[in-house]
């Protein structure tokens, strides 16, 4: 119940309307065909298609969709979806079976991991390689290369062979050339999944920049990434693209859609309240798009104030206790219940959850038991607005554990704080001074 993606707020800029696609995709199918054996291969020429030593994986099916100047799309799924191939062969790298990818301007795409440098070369050599795959000239590579080296940051490494860079150093330099060659849109995937935190930060403040002009098409498994960063999103399973919508519905589905595959259910069949057991009619129930195994249903969540008032706006700085019961349906032994505070974006603002109180004492309790949780905090100062309050009942450890319900927006509250200048979040102050000592 925790993100560690950078937390980004996207630029107000939005797609232009009426702007033709920077990208088409038109029913785009990628089938590869797989030789059991080296001299199958041969056979299959010989025989000129009269017989069959192959047998086809398809890593993309009828794909479909548009991007607009000015958009910012993630593309999510499991190892194997086929995310990457799709990037390949919007960038052009690879060729679809079937169908057609139309795109305009100069695209910059980092994908594989040193793809399109050669290891025997140094940084420097990759540096001007790289541009001119890019579409550079040599003078314009040499303006901008000191700019690529600071961005860069690898120190006398430039002058190094790649085949000595660590991973991290080898995105640092690729990320600095795509950096600076002037592109209309940029094809990212998973870049940022191995720089240091500092590196990770300095392309997103480049990514800022960049998206207020822009077009970014982007892959990653950080849930929270995607979130952060785009407006829109493609989920894509089995080389088929289950959804295209905005990217907080779209990845909260794809993130229930891993839990159901746990408990045996399978993507594309995700229902908003998939629990195994029905609650008595009398049951008091929290409505919300919600998912889990269904040995414990959530049946309230409440926001109160310091006088157990139920609480339906805040300003920040005042202290309240979150209220999560939960009606226990299948024996759990060591339950867990946590929440998880959200802006409008899907952005994770804070969370918390009671494994570590409870780690060495667990609460166990039998089924129809009523279990209740409580969160006492001082609340932080929220910009002016909506947020919703996510809670879950688990089973099991922080590592390893059984989810039995998730709900996305169990509660709905509104901040009304307007001394919040700057940032996401503002932490209520107990003291703030400002003195002047005389000159000696």
């Amino acid at each position: 119940m925790s993100s560690s993606a950078p937390v980004f707020q996207p630029p107000a800029a939005a797609p232009v309307p009426g702007a033709p696609a920077v990208i088409s995709v038109g029913g785009v199918s990628k089938v590869y065909q797989i030789y059991d054996r080296p001299q199958h291969r041969l056979w299959q020429s010989l025989w000129r298609g009269r017989r069959r030593f192959y047998r086809e994986f398809c890593a993309l099916q009828d794909i479909s969709f548009d991007i607009a100047r000015g958009e910012i799309v993630g593309i999510v799924g499991r190892n194997g979806s086929g995310k990457s191939t799709l990037l390949q062969i919007v960038c052009g790298t690879l060729t679809p079976s079937t169908g057609q990818v139309a795109a305009s301007g100069r695209i910059a795409a980092l994908l594989e991991l040193g793809a399109g440098f050669n290891p025997e070369f140094t940084g420097r050599e990759n540096v001007y390689v790289y541009g001119a795959i890019l579409g550079l000239t040599p003078r314009e590579i040499d303006r901008r290369y000191a700019r690529i080296v600071e961005f860069a940051d690898i120190g006398p490494f430039i002058d190094q062979p790649i085949k000595t860079y660590s991973t991290g150093m080898v995105v640092r330099l690729a990320f600095a050339v795509i950096a600076h060659v002037d592109a209309d849109v940029l094809v990212i995937d998973e870049a940022l999944a191995v720089g240091d935190a500092f590196f990770v930060q300095k392309c997103m403040r480049f990514l800022r920049d960049f998206m207020k002009t822009g077009t970014i098409l982007f892959v990653s498994h950080d849930a929270g990434a995607v979130i952060n960063l785009c407006r829109r999103a493609i989920w894509l399973h089995q080389g088929r693209m289950l959804a295209d919508g905005p990217a907080r519905e779209v990845v909260e589905s794809y993130l229930a859609s891993l839990a159901e595959e746990a408990y045996g259910r399978q993507p594309g069949q995700h229902t908003p309240h998939p629990v195994a057991a029905p609650l008595p009619p009398t049951e008091g129930q929290v409505e919300g798009r919600s998912f889990g195994k269904g040995g414990a249903r959530i049946v309230e969540v409440a926001l109160l104030d310091a006088g157990a008032r139920p609480l339906q706006a805040v300003s920040g700085g005042e202290p309240v206790t979150l209220r999560i019961r939960c009606r226990v349906i299948e024996p759990l032994d060591s339950p867990i219940v946590g929440f998880i505070v959200k802006d409008r974006l899907g952005q994770v603002l804070f969370s918390d959850n009671t494994f570590v109180r409870y780690a060495d004492a667990p609460v166990a309790c039998g089924p129809g038991s009523l279990l209740e949780a409580r969160f006492a905090f001082t609340m932080p100062i929220l910009a002016a607005g909506d947020y919703a309050i996510g809670a879950a009942v688990a089973d099991g450890t922080q590592l390893s554990h059984v989810q039995h319900h998730w709900i996305h927006e169990a509660l709905l509250v509104t901040s009304v704080s307007g001394s919040l200048s700057t940032g996401l979040m503002g932490i209520p102050m107990r003291e703030v001074s400002l003195s002047v000592a005389p000159c000696a």
